[in-house]
């Protein structure tokens, strides 16, 4: 991506977001992509660094990570590996075997399932593969620590071998000597030391000549002389001979070793950029989190579309604060290209404007931004910047000839690929005049189909706005009682610029803002009159829009605990009925059961007797039995369909069932323990326990 000026990076501040990523780097590798991050403008390699900060970040929520551990940069070393001769270390190997280690690891982490959930991570190791033969050759020589193994070689074990057996020897000959010398008192307190890789007896300086051998040195008081006795020097010279040739081996073997691995130099330098890959993308992932990012949509047109989209410097700064950071919504597109924003001082127009650049420069770097993830950015192949005083010394330059330098290259270079902010747009000269350019530059970079946001004071500018298509007006809102800003950009209107409302909360005198006002084209005063009222009552509109809001989410929420209740009564008053209905299906079983093993008993006595006539009377009389039931039982169910019980108190007047015939009555009046009940025509005397109280069924419209 093209920027003007050079310095825009940095007037946006992406050189801090920069910074902070760096401190979340653990390997040069990723360190030195973080310095270098390059802003794309190809969409899939935007959507593919954006995935996969994205993934590791979710794996981070989840208490995961892609396994790495080791912090390696083995630039040096890999490098050396490629040239035929070289020799590595043992602690060089040793990083080498963590490099391959390193790499098992991360290919036995991604199994089948993580492949799929993670398919952007999995990119970074596709086209490669685990070469176990690398850290097998190095443990074949060296151990877990480093050292070299007896066993690397024969030549090596049998050379140890000798020259443990030597340093024995040695050792028992110099303890003869010294256990002499000592008896002798030639020895001082310190007895014994090494001096040029030889054991030395430590001797009294004035004893020095009674000791053959060879003298190493002295201490620095001169009292003190270090002297190879003479019994051990030819015994110090086969230990120091085979330690040559000890040396010599390992050196061979190294040598052999890294030949070796040379061959894997390219597969190991894929690993170490792997590596470092996944490191870098943790570090993306980490700040992420530290913002409160997410993954927005990202478009192939030259679009912006921002839901609760927040500076991401600010975030943190007033997070440490304690402070809120109010967020922004905002769209620029095809119809409305310009944004136009106006408002008071220190209002946060110019945040505004940082805030949506800021954003473009990450999103096309790969990383994840503090937005609402159905936010859409689109690609942009350059982009230019005009923030605070560029006056020029060295081009002897003013501040407004510095202005429409920069304006003219805005206009000449733009395109429908540019994304430009303009922060006060025609200012440092005369307002007329200045206001008059700043229309012709808008026009031009409307001509030019770019998309852009200029802040602004000019009034022409937002008369403009209004009826200019592709040009759209925002404000900031200000609370005018308090004089504080609100930091909340509202589009579609313009912004008051509170100059005298401003001027008389802090006390100036009144004679001073009248001669001011009188000062003033009266169109122009009444015009910023006109934006001040009409912002204050779009606050109070907003304000009762969110207690209107309010009482429509209250007024959902008692409907839907309203229709909880209903629900929960249906099912009740569902399962009641299935309760009855069963009861009476178990009643009638128990009733067929009980006819069938009468009837069944007697067939048997039909069978077994000669009255034939007193088992027919019999059956007879059990089948009317079961005929009178039919009949009740029709009589109780035209009695449901029509009356329901209530089980109330009987009183005089009231609707009453007769138990014993099912009929239905009138309660005339009381007596005692026994009622007169008017049943149709005829009045009968009945005990009250033969009456429960019913009333009729409403009756349910028809259609």
């Amino acid at each position: 991506m093209k920027v003007f000026p050079e310095s825009a990076v940095i007037q946006l501040e992406f050189n801090k977001v920069q910074e902070l990523l760096l401190q979340h780097c653990r390997t040069e590798y990723a360190r030195e992509k973080a310095q270098q991050l390059r802003i794309h403008t190809r969409r899939d390699f935007i959507l593919r660094d954006l995935q996969q900060s994205y993934e590791s970040l979710l794996l981070q929520q989840q208490g995961q990570a892609v396994p790495n551990d080791a912090v390696l940069n083995l630039s040096r070393e890999l490098r050396l590996l490629a040239i035929p001769g070289a020799v590595l270390s043992e602690e060089e190997l040793v990083q080498v075997r963590k490099l391959a280690e390193g790499i098992r690891q991360v290919f036995r982490w991604f199994d089948a399932d993580r492949r799929l959930a993670f398919p952007a991570l999995v990119q970074v190791i596709e086209g490669t593969y685990y070469e176990r033969a690398i850290a097998e050759l190095i443990d074949e020589v060296l151990d877990e620590s480093g050292v070299m193994k007896d066993e690397a070689s024969p030549e090596l074990a049998a050379i140890r071998l000798s020259l443990f057996r030597k340093r024995n020897e040695l050792r028992r000959e110099f303890e003869k000597v010294l256990r002499r010398l000592q008896k002798q008192g030639y020895v001082a307190d310190i007895e014994e030391s090494f001096l040029n890789g030889r054991r030395v007896v430590a001797l009294f300086a004035e004893q020095k000549r009674q000791v053959k051998g060879i003298l190493h040195g002295e201490s620095d008081s001169r009292r003190t002389v270090f002297v190879e006795p003479e019994e051990t020097i030819e015994l110090n010279n086969e230990v120091f001979s085979l330690e040559q040739e000890e040396r010599r081996e390992v050196y061979r073997i190294l040598k052999e070793l890294t030949g070796y691995l040379s061959v894997y130099a390219s597969l190991l330098t894929t690993y170490h950029r792997i590596l470092g890959e996944y490191d870098f993308i943790r570090a993306k992932a980490r700040l992420g989190h530290d913002m409160e990012a997410t993954m927005p949509q990202v478009s192939e047109q030259a679009v912006i579309r921002l839901r609760d989209a927040r500076h991401p410097l600010l975030l943190l700064y007033n997070r440490k604060a304690g402070k809120a950071t109010i967020p922004t919504t905002l769209t620029l597109d095809e119809k409305q290209r310009i944004l136009v924003i106006s408002g008071p001082n220190a209002g946060g127009k110019t945040v505004t404007l940082k805030t949506v650049g800021l954003l473009q420069l990450m999103v096309q770097s790969g990383l994840l931004v503090p937005v609402h993830p159905e936010s859409e950015l689109g690609l942009f192949r350059q982009v230019m910047i005009h923030i605070g005083d560029t006056q020029s010394i060295e081009y002897d330059l003013s501040t407004y000839s510095s202005h429409l330098l920069h304006m003219k290259h805005f206009m000449e270079t733009a395109n429908g690929r540019t994304l430009f902010f303009i922060d006060e747009l025609g200012s440092g000269s005369d307002p007329n005049l200045g206001g008059a350019f700043a229309e012709v530059i808008l026009q031009e970079l409307v001509k030019k189909h770019a998309l852009g946001i200029v802040t602004t004071h000019y009034l022409n500018l937002k008369v403009m706005a209004n009826h200019t298509p592709g040009i759209v007006n925002g404000a900031m809102s200000f609370d005018e009682t308090s004089l504080q800003p609100l930091y909340r950009l509202i589009l579609g209107k313009p912004g008051s610029s509170y100059t005298f409302a401003i001027a008389e909360r802090i006390g100036l005198h009144k004679s001073l803002i009248d001669r001011a006002r009188k000062l003033v084209d009266e169109d122009h005063f009444r015009l910023d009159k006109l934006l001040h009222t009409a912002e204050h009552d779009l606050r109070e509109v907003e304000q009762k829009s969110k207690e209107l809001n309010r009482l429509l989410k209250e007024n959902e929420r008692l409907k839907k605990e309203t229709e909880q209740v209903l629900n929960r009564e249906k099912h009740r008053q569902q399962v009641e009925l299935l309760r009855q209905q069963n009861r009476v299906t178990e009643e009638r079983i128990t009733y067929l059961k009980d006819m069938d093993r009468k009837l069944k008993a007697l067939v048997q006595e039909w069978r077994r007797t000669d009255n034939k006539a007193e088992v027919i009377k019999q059956m007879q009389a059990l089948l009317f039995q079961q005929k009178q039931r039919q009949v009740a039982e029709k009589k109780d169910k035209k009695f449901q369909e029509k009356y329901l019980e209530t089980g109330a108190s009987i009183a005089a007047g009231m609707q009453v069932k007769l138990l014993k015939n099912r009929q239905v009555g009138v309660v005339r009046e009381i007596r005692g323990k026994k009622a007169v009940v008017q049943v149709g025509l005829i009045p009968i005397t009945v005990q009250l326990t033969d009456l429960v109280a019913v009333e009729e069924k409403p009756q349910e419209p028809t259609g």
